[in-house]
């Protein structure tokens, strides 16, 4: 229960800096972007408090054997750059250029917004099923030629 506690209150907590930030406003995530027009470097100062706050308390995280509320550390288990990676970055950085939402803020602004921050999020669910299931049916289908190595 602590750890589900846990991460209400981090949720909370990040839901909160967005807000007040500014950052579930589309137009300053655009004018962000707009290096060469209109530029806006408010989210630039809030990745910095956030990086600020995060680099020091990682640094002493890490220099404990396990957690607080976990038996361990997790194993990152791929940490090669690949196709798949390079094509996620640019549909999510397309999508965030496009929109102005990334997923944490265009969830926290499901509270706030209107109707056009539905239909992102209802888009981004959708293309996580959507990719979840051509994974799925790509892992079920037979291997060309039914498996068989030629005698």
């Amino acid at each position: 229960m602590s750890s589900l506690l846990t991460a209400g209150v981090a949720g909370l907590l990040f839901a909160l800096g967005l807000g007040l930030g500014g950052m579930t406003e589309p137009a300053r995530v655009q004018a962000f972007l707009d290096v060469a027009g209109a530029w806006d470097p408010t989210l630039a100062f809030v990745m910095g408090g956030a990086l600020a706050v995060h680099a020091p308390l990682s640094w002493l995280i890490r220099r404990r054997r396990a957690p607080v509320l976990a038996p361990a550390f997790p194993v990152i288990s791929q940490t090669r750059v690949d196709k798949r990676l390079l094509s996620g970055a640019a549909l999510f950085g397309a999508g965030w250029g496009l929109a102005g939402y990334c997923p944490g803020p265009a969830l926290t602004s499901l509270a706030s917004e209107s109707g056009l921050v539905v239909l992102f999020v209802s888009s981004m669910f959708g293309g996580m099923w959507l990719l979840g299931w051509w994974e799925r049916s790509r892992a079920a289908a037979p291997e060309p030629g039914g498996g068989l190595t030629p005698p």
